[in-house]
């Protein structure tokens, strides 16, 4: 009897030391339930105030970072043409990974899967799909893959994630037709309002080189003087096309009303920019547009790189200033200071 009884004290301590181990497993689960749930609502609160896809991009990758380390986020919709690569790296890492970047969207390939470049980029792509919509979510890290947890968790985020880039390119949508110029297609004075505090404050924040060119086209009078103004505004276009065939699509480029034009490089400084100011003045000069015989169109450029202590309205003052030292020069070239 005593036997039996020992036997059944110690198989209900084992049933309680049993009951106590699954209370213990659903109160864990519980809890990682809970913080993954915390995690969203951080997410959502995040991107909750986001309108454009740029900034929608960048506020993932923010949010994401503490949990997955990664060099790149990179959304792309061929549908509606809208790219957004957004990089945490500098130098030539940078360089290389915005390179794969590209490089992968450009395949068109329609398959999930990981990616391996030659320099150890390791790339993740989601393909992002609505019933009418369709999209590539890219996240590059440098040294070795996602784990199964990390990849866990960025399909968990997808949910909140595609809703809102459906809505930052509803609102892009929107935001061009009242933003960009339309005679040309570039973004206006109202558009590079929208955009420019953002490239400041992330110039800024990741301590990234942000550099502006000033230009106004020269002899560009005597064009609408001697040739009207319809072919005035044909060169205008034919100009505006060469512009914007010369830059990336993060840069920020527009026509800010009649011949004055403004191009914000992003993550570039002046050496780097002035190379490419050289290059537009030359694809201006190539165009070969004479008002008569004596007076060609030409282009003059003054750039400036964002220093640190700058507000925006310094920063557009100088480059201006600088803009009238290349017209005083004697035009169609670039000036820097």
């Amino acid at each position: 009897m005593k036997a039996a009884a020992k036997l059944s004290l110690v198989e209900s301590v084992e049933r309680q030391l049993t009951d106590i181990d699954r209370v213990m497993v659903e109160l864990d689960h519980f809890k990682k339930q809970t913080e993954r749930l915390d995690l969203m609502n951080r997410l959502h609160a995040r991107v909750a105030g986001v309108l454009n896809l740029s900034g929608m991009i960048e506020a993932y990758s923010v949010w994401l970072m503490p949990l997955v380390e990664h060099e790149l986020i990179g959304y792309s919709n061929g549908l509606r043409k809208k790219r957004h690569l957004f990089c945490s790296g500098h130098g030539p890492n940078r360089r290389r990974a915005i390179a794969f970047a590209e490089q992968l969207i450009e395949t068109k390939d329609d398959c999930e899967g990981i990616y391996e470049d030659d320099h150890g980029h390791y790339a993740h792509k989601w393909l992002i799909e609505r019933a009418d919509d369709a999209g590539i979510l890219l996240i590059l890290k440098n040294g070795k893959k996602l784990s199964e947890e990390q990849i866990d968790l960025i399909n968990e985020s997808l949910t909140i994630l595609t809703d809102s880039l459906q809505r930052a390119l509803d609102y892009e949508d929107l935001f061009e037709r009242a933003s960009n110029d339309a005679l040309t297609g570039l973004a206006n004075r109202r558009g590079f309002e929208e955009r420019i505090h953002g490239m400041v404050n992330s110039a800024k924040r990741y301590k990234n080189p942000l550099t502006m060119l000033s230009m106004d086209l020269d002899k560009f009078k005597d064009i609408n003087d001697n040739l009207g103004h319809l072919a005035g505004d044909e060169v205008l276009k034919a100009v505006a096309e060469k512009l914007q065939n010369a830059v990336r699509s993060s840069d920020l480029l527009v026509r800010m009303g009649g011949d004055e034009f403004i191009l914000v490089l992003d993550n570039t400084d002046k050496f780097s920019g002035r190379i490419l100011a050289e290059r537009l003045c030359k694809a201006v000069d190539k165009l070969d547009i004479w008002a008569d015989v004596k007076t060609k169109l030409g282009i003059s450029i003054g750039l400036a790189q964002l220093e640190e202590d700058e507000s925006l309205m310094e920063w557009l003052d100088r480059t201006d200033d600088i803009l009238y030292h290349a017209k005083a020069e004697g035009r169609s070239r670039v000036a820097v200071r």
